[in-house]
């Protein structure tokens, strides 16, 4: 005698993934992780150093303000100023210049940043002078945001 199956009996039989058809699932899967892990990464570089352009041209304005009001760069960048430092985010920020009438604000990267140094200055130049190994070259006479170095 002949054993009959019903319908969900045959496609349980049938129900499953080869070895073959899963192995392409993770192919595929490891190439678009391989592309796109990159790319988020670079994106989420990107993201963060409007911080320290930010920042620093928000300085510049601050220390403008300062020189109004005193008619010297030399005591500013101080907390209870008109022209504090930013608190530390990915970057931290020094006032290595400050003279009567010139003074010069620097963001060194830190952490996920590192390898990355902004400064503006009195004539409000803004400089790249160190980029991370793909980024360009430094020092650049404007701040780098893409990797490619455009500013």
């Amino acid at each position: 005698m002949k054993k009959q199956f019903s319908f969900s009996q045959k496609w349980l039989a049938c129900a499953g993934f080869s070895l073959i058809e899963v192995m392409i699932v993770v192919a595929i899967v490891a190439i678009f992780s391989a592309v796109a892990l990159p790319a988020y990464s670079d994106y989420v570089t990107r993201g963060r150093i409007p911080q320290a352009t930010s920042n620093l041209a928000n300085m510049g304005v601050k220390l403008e303000q300062y020189f109004q009001d005193n008619r010297t760069y030399v005591g500013a960048c101080a907390n209870g100023t008109v022209a504090p430092l930013p608190a530390d985010d990915n970057f931290t920020y020094t006032c290595p210049t400050l003279t009567a009438s010139a003074f010069t604000v620097v963001a060194t990267g830190s952490g996920p940043m590192s390898g990355f140094t902004y400064v503006i200055d009195q004539a409000n130049t803004k400089t790249s002078t160190a980029v991370p190994s793909g980024w360009g070259t430094a020092p650049v006479a404007c701040w780098v945001t893409r990797r490619d170095g455009v500013c």
